[in-house]
């Protein structure tokens, strides 16, 4: 017990900024339980953001607002890690040359026009799908889309990716999970998908089975392209999956 409380404190250290201390000595093993448990940091962050959205709603805030305020409320609780990463993702993904030179080019501190293209249309997704979901008085979806974010982490640290050369992070995180843990997180997905979507019983687990596959390719592709898996992947797959659930969720109600 000890071991897997040890691993949700280390999640929510690193996926957000609450004053919660991880393990003193981090490893693979440590790091490994600390992705498993990165879908309960997913459950505080989307409690966190559907409360704020609820109060700016209450408020008199409108669709736009509410959405906006609900973006920039994650990327102040993440402390700008997972935007950070699709943006240096998308300028890889965009780049000519090797492996070598992607993974130079996401070390390069600035944001390209391939990250900004990016970021503003999966912020924007983010933003509009959330307003739409509060206007419609569907909370649970906008919780849960933020939630099953973090769930996609589990698989994109699966075995068979190694990290890519250079990244401290992914050498603590990459080829980690095994089958165990993929499947149950994303059976448990489907499950509050069925609960926490609007329209149809079915439509979001179909949702959520199609987003964790395109998160598979994706990643796969990605590290293929960098040569390997990093914290930057990881951050990407996340902002990804958080907008095609809220866009799927604002189109049923």
């Amino acid at each position: 017990m000890r071991r897997v409380l040890g691993g949700v404190a280390l999640a929510l250290s690193w996926l957000t900024v609450a004053p919660v201390r991880g393990p003193r000595e981090v490893d693979r093993a440590v790091a490994g339980r600390a992705i498993r448990a990165a879908p309960v940091a997913g459950l505080v962050l989307g409690g966190a953001a559907t409360a704020v959205a609820w109060v700016v709603s209450t408020g008199g805030g409108n669709a736009g607002i509410i959405g906006f305020v609900c973006v920039g409320f994650l990327a102040l609780a993440t402390r700008g890690m997972h935007i950070d990463g699709l943006a240096d993702t998308a300028d890889g993904l965009g780049c000519y040359g090797p492996p070598e030179r992607a993974r130079e080019v996401m070390k390069s501190g600035g944001a390209g026009p391939f990250g900004v293209a990016a970021l503003i249309v999966v912020l924007a997704l983010q933003a509009m799908a959330f307003g739409t979901l509060a206007d419609a008085d569907s909370w649970a979806a906008i919780g849960f889309a933020v939630a099953f974010g973090r769930v996609t982490v589990v698989p994109a640290c699966r075995r068979g990716l190694h990290a890519a050369e250079g990244s401290r992070f992914g050498a603590l995180v990459a080829d980690s999970q095994g089958p165990v843990a993929i499947g149950a997180w994303s059976l448990i997905a489907m499950a509050a998908a069925a609960v926490c979507m609007p329209g149809p019983l079915l439509l979001g687990p179909v949702a959520v089975g199609a987003a964790l596959a395109l998160s598979w390719w994706f990643v796969r592709h990605c590290a293929t392209r960098f040569g390997g898996v990093g914290g930057d992947i990881l951050g990407a797959t996340t902002e990804g999956c958080v907008a095609l659930l809220a866009v799927v969720a604002a189109c049923a109600v």
